[in-house]
């Protein structure tokens, strides 16, 4: 199975072993919420690919974000208004891009634009799209080199752009620097508010980087 095949190449788990997730959490509904708590029943949180693919584990640990708190309207979500409605996030790439659950699906969330791309039917799916092209699906090759560079991506954060790729910046290592995570996707909201349904050109005002 794929999924065995990417927890294979995977680390963790991040809280514990066995997943405790609340029952009344909004995972998604139907299979795909069964299919989430399976699969952090046999790996309660991981990274793979040297940090760039990051599942949140379910429970709680101090300085670690569980799936839950992930999810807190309060956290970032508010930022983004009505555009994360009805999704679930679960994991995320180098650059925060989201991986999310649907109503119709598991889906690429782009922070910066709040824009969808359908990826899967079902988590076993999801984990064949990640293994078949995580160089693309998870910034692989960049989070290689900024960490050969700088050194590990800590616990609670992702590598941020200077310059959003929205606005023109650069896919590189000087483009690149390591933000909490929260504060990036924060920082994002706000931009993908603006720019939602504007059309190519528009003006965008950007908030300085934490």
């Amino acid at each position: 199975m794929k999924i065995d095949d990417l927890l294979a190449v995977a680390n963790g788990p991040l809280i514990g072993s066995v997943a405790r997730l609340n029952d009344e959490a909004p995972l998604g509904g139907g299979c795909l919420e069964s299919q989430l708590r399976q699969l952090l029943h046999s790996r309660n949180g991981f990274y793979a690919f040297e940090s760039a693919l990051h599942v949140f584990p379910a429970g709680v640990k101090k300085e670690i974000i569980d799936v839950e708190t992930w999810n807190a309207i309060d956290l970032w979500r508010y930022e983004y208004g009505d555009l994360t409605e009805a999704l679930f996030f679960f994991a995320e790439d180098i650059f925060g891009g989201q991986f999310c659950l649907a109503e119709n699906g598991i889906y690429a969330f782009d922070p910066e634009t709040a824009e969808r791309e359908w990826i899967a039917d079902d988590i076993e799916n999801w984990a064949a799209a990640i293994l078949d092209d995580f160089s693309n699906r998870t910034g692989y090759p960049l989070a290689h080199e900024w960490q050969t560079i700088h050194g590990s991506v800590s616990e609670g954060t992702r590598l941020a752009p200077r310059l959003p790729f929205v606005a023109g910046g650069a896919f590189s290592v000087e483009n690149l620097y390591c933000a909490s995570a929260v504060d990036a996707m924060r920082f994002r909201g706000n931009l993908a508010c603006q720019i939602h349904n504007l059309p190519d050109g528009a003006k965008i005002q950007l908030k300085p980087t934490p």
